[in-house]
């Protein structure tokens, strides 16, 4: 239970938090107890490996289910950064490394909570105080009267031939009589109270098994015991039909029939068991091997009802039981409990089937498409890509794909043409970043239904804006399908490490980043799964690109342990990703990739430089946390962010995508207002005073040409550490130590009410501007440019001569020092500079002349004044014009004008070529004007009527 609760660390971290587990030793006293009962626990450790040979302080994380299986947790536990005092356990002796420790609950049902129904099992495991390190899950049962099956396994199919003898055994507590039923009808009585079970049972048919026994002396307490057997029969090798692939295949004329197909090499045969069987192996449901590869099980199921939600699981010969990878939609009986506690975030969420365990799939034939309003949309160039990367979890108090719609208008208003998604991918638990990825395939529910994911990426298209997911390949966690098929379970959980035999994953990581399982991406089933993944997204949802997480992981040449081979270039890890790009790239020539390396740059530059000459061409993770944040603080030492031009990497194109902050880092400002410098009475540590700042840093960042990615509310001035705990303490990361609460819930800045702070959201404001010159002006889509920082008064140079707008040059200049400076701007040529922020003038007779700019200030001059997305130029007269949506991306531009009686739309490209006219249709009110065959580009709309003209202009993408 307890790898449910274990959630990873950022990817790139060099330390990570994941739970260590340790073996431990424990008794009950009483062994056998009523919920009414006091029970005491000893327990036995490794304390040097818990690490608390002096502290002795280990606690107990402790849960419970009821007689309905209805599963809590203990209240007294804390939280699992921080358990609560009340379960400490109680220190008695050590010798050598060996600690003995003890736990008492005077009344199990009142630890437990007092809940409502009996408790049939508690749980418990023993962990650190910050749960760096646990111990593995130790299930108890409940009553003083116990049943134990012992042949078979409680649950256990069991495929043998006709006529096989099983031996039923087991043994009770207390004197019990009992009964064994077959298909219901009882095949055995005991004619005597006894202790011991022992019946030979001869197998005749497919059978589902129930051993009853019961106290002789109440003749009211009753436990039941279930496996099922079935006749083993020759698995039939018969061609795949063609419509059927690995996974779920819906027959695209039979809305009664649904195709099964699983890869599953070394399995001796596999029965698909689900609500439309009853769960029952039986030789139906057997599935058969495909003539081509023998190692592909197919089945196709019949008879089912259109619409009508089914789940299903494949079980191996060897008795493991699993969801089907390509599964769209899975239900655990863990995690899905919770979904809606809160709120209704997932209406009509499909009930887990009573008495199964582990995760199923469902199926549902005939289900209702999604009806886009968008199918054909336009993406941003990927060198003018400004990337808004957000966890839903944290983004919006609500947390859910509708109060993500509800703020479309807050990141359109910003001026993003971008959003980046952590992880979305079916995770374990409802509450993580996402990387710790069971199911790649499957949209996690925890934020709503898909039908709500399809209508935010749709909403984003018609708002201009590309939608990216941050995915996790390098790994998979225990959950997956592709891991438990072939494992190592040593304590018979069904969860386990990937076996020598695992076709998916190495059994030790090649690379010293590894968290969970890591895929082996040598391994053509590896390679198929994840060029399948990619399909679906990017088919089924509409998804614009994918930033792949720790593409470091992905060589085959290294070990766990060395750092230095993980980060040096690997041709291997070369040859793998650009082969996945090249798949990524067939199901859509202009999908975004992003690549989260942070490797040598001769690595990275194979990549960046792929297939560039086509347009394509991976955009590389390019951090410049450091020095963007050296220079917010006011500190010259390693403050030079050069490196955020992509000539520096060594790539012959724009795919450096540049960040000052990520979900891995810690936030500028709250280092700002923890760190940040001060001279006399300007102190970087003052909120007003870092505000200023992040505006600055805005102006250098943001008008970089190439790529840039801003991280959820930087835009704000967002302070709380990354580090911050859900109880708002702060536990910072050290030199030796990772900081704990890192992925700990963060409060959403909606929810502080920043946007609503006027010196926050004169912030927001800022950037707004500053991205609506970038985007909206030519200039600045230029490989023309120069970076000079590293004296806290970085200078920023633009050119773009062939454009065919007016604006040319852009110059930069910000003061992270902490007093007034006089910076030389060193414009291209004298003549009126422009400051494009407030449209002010200065006029230059010597390009040397210096301009004053206040501490934490910045300026941003052109040599003409810049044009706005919805400006109107020219005549100011009763007629105006102004487009509804712009960029315009769906082949019509709705434009709203008035006085515009007998007047003529006409369209000029920026060179002033004439490309379109149109007769306005109204005087006053919205018209619609086709731009089909329109390139890509900045246009000028003209409005000429009898009361005169106005001109805006048209972004065209």
């Amino acid at each position: 239970m307890k790898y449910f609760y274990t959630l990873i660390l950022a990817l790139m971290l060099p330390v990570f938090s994941v739970a260590q587990q340790q073996e431990i030793t424990y008794s009950v006293n009483p062994p056998t107890f009523n919920e009414t009962e006091a029970v005491t626990v000893t327990f036995t450790v490794n304390e040097t490996a818990f690490g608390v040979a002096s502290s002795h302080a280990l606690y107990l994380w402790a849960w419970s289910f009821d007689s309905n299986n209805s599963q809590a947790d203990c209240p007294t536990n804390g939280t699992w950064a921080a358990s609560n005092a009340a379960n400490k356990l109680t220190y008695v002796s050590s010798s050598g490394n060996t600690g003995t420790y003890t736990f008492t609950m005077n009344t199990v049902k009142s630890f437990y909570g007092n809940r409502a129904n009996p408790l049939s099992k508690i749980g418990f495991l023993v962990k650190t105080v910050s749960g760096s390190v646990q111990s593995k899950d130790i299930l108890v049962n409940v009553g003083k009267f116990q049943f134990n099956l012992t042949n078979p396994v409680q649950g256990s199919t069991n495929v043998v031939a006709s006529g096989t003898v099983i031996n039923i055994t087991g043994t009770s507590t207390l004197p019990s009589n009992f009964v064994i039923k077959a298909n219901g009808n009882p095949v055995y009585t005991s004619s005597a109270a006894s202790t011991i079970l022992n019946f030979p049972y001869t197998v005749t048919q497919d059978a589902a098994m129930e051993v009853v026994a019961t106290d002789a002396a109440t003749g009211t307490t009753v436990v039941s015991k279930t496996f099922t057997v079935a006749l083993s029969i020759p698995v039939q090798t018969a061609a795949i039909p063609s419509y059927m692939r690995q996974g779920i295949s819906y027959d695209p004329v039979d809305p009664t029939k649904v195709g099964l197909a699983i890869y599953a090499p070394l399995k001796a045969y596999v029965h698909v068991i689900g609500s439309f069987n009853n769960w029952a192996v039986s030789a139906n449901y057997l599935m058969k091997k495909d003539t081509v590869n023998p190692d592909l099980y197919w089945l196709e199921v019949t008879g089912l009802t259109p619409q009508q939600v089914y789940t299903f699981q494949y079980r191996t010969a060897d008795g493991i039981k699993v969801a089907d990878p390509y599964s769209t939609l899975v239900l655990s009986p863990d995690d899905d409990q919770w979904i809606n506690q809160y709120a209704n975030v997932y209406p009509n969420l499909p009930a887990y089937p009573a008495g199964q365990s582990f995760d199923v799939s469902v199926i549902q034939t005939a289900k209702p498409a999604y009806n886009w309003t968008i199918t054909n949309f336009n993406k941003p160039a990927k060198e003018n890509l400004i990337v808004y990367e957000l966890l839903v979890r944290d983004f919006t108090t609500e947390k859910t794909w509708q109060s993500l719609i509800n703020k479309i208008s807050y990141l359109k208003s910003l001026n993003i043409n971008a959003v980046e998604l952590m992880p979305v991918m079916e995770f374990d638990g409802n509450n993580s970043w996402g990387y710790n990825t069971g199911f790649h395939y499957a949209l996690d529910k925890a934020y709503g239904t898909p039908e709500k994911f399809k209508e935010f990426i749709d909403l984003c298209h018609q708002n201009g804006i590309a939608v990216i997911l941050d995915i996790a390949l390098n790994h998979a966690t225990g959950r997956s399908p592709l891991t438990r098929m072939w494992m190592i379970d040593p304590d018979g959980d069904g969860y386990g490490d990937p076996a020598a035999d695992n076709p998916y994953f190495n059994q030790v990581a090649k690379h010293s980043y590894s968290v969970f399982n890591d895929f082996n991406h040598s391994s053509s089933a590896t390679k198929y799964y994840v060029n399948r993944v990619l399909e679906q997204w990017i088919k089924e949802y509409k998804v614009d690109g994918f930033r792949w997480d720790l593409t470091k992981g992905f060589t085959q040449a290294c070990s766990a342990g060395d750092d230095v081979c993980t980060n040096k270039y690997q041709q291997d890890r070369v040859n793998i990703l650009k082969a996945y790009a090249d798949n990524q790239w067939s199901y859509d020539p202009t999908s975004f990739i992003i690549f989260e390396h942070l490797g040598t740059d001769s690595e990275e530059a194979q990549w960046a430089n792929y297939k560039v000459n086509e347009g394509k061409g991976v955009m590389m993770w390019d951090k410049e946390t450091t020095p963007y944040n050296e220079n917010t603080m006011g500190f010259a030492p390693n403050s030079n962010f050069n490196r955020v031009n992509y000539q520096v990497h060594g790539f012959t194109q724009r795919r450096a995508m540049s960040y000052g902050e990520s979900h891995d880092e810690e936030r500028l400002m709250y280092k700002n207002i923890t760190f940040g410098g001060s001279a006399g009475t300007y102190n970087v540590r003052d909120l007003a005073t870092s505000l200023q700042r992040q505006k600055a840093y805005g102006a250098v960042f943001l008008t970089v040409p190439g790529p840039k990615m801003i991280w959820q509310f930087a835009e704000l001035g967002f302070d709380k550490s990354i580090y911050t705990c859900e109880n708002g303490t702060v536990n910072t990361e050290t030199d030796s130590t990772p900081g704990d609460c890192k992925l700990d819930p963060k409060p959403s800045a909606f929810g502080l009410a920043y946007d609503q702070d006027a010196a926050r959201k004169s912030v927001y404001d800022t950037w707004a501007k500053i991205l609506e010159l970038r985007l909206s002006n030519d200039v600045f889509n230029t490989t023309d440019f120069k970076v000079e920082s590293g004296n806290l008064m970085p200078r920023i140079f633009i050119n773009n001569t062939s454009t065919a707008s007016a604006l040319k040059n852009v110059v930069v200049l910000a003061n992270f020092t902490l007093t007034s400076q006089n910076m030389v701007p060193d414009f291209p040529y004298t003549g009126n500079w422009v400051n494009l922020m407030d449209n002010s003038s200065l006029s230059v007779t010597n390009t040397a002349t210096p301009v004053t700019v206040e501490p934490g200030g910045f300026r941003i001059f052109g040599n003409a004044a810049a044009l706005g997305t919805d400006e109107v130029i020219g005549n100011k007269s009763s007629v105006s014009l102004k487009l509804i949506q712009n960029p315009v991306t769906n082949g019509n531009a709705t434009v709203r004008y008035t006085n515009a009686k007998n007047g003529t739309i006409a369209i000029y490209d920026l060179a002033g070529v004439l490309v379109k006219t149109v007769k306005a249709s109204k005087d006053n009110g919205d018209d619609t004007i086709s731009i089909n065959g329109l390139k890509s580009g900045i246009y000028l709309i003209q409005l000429k009527s009898e009361k005169g003209v106005a001109v805006t202009k048209m972004m065209v993408k």
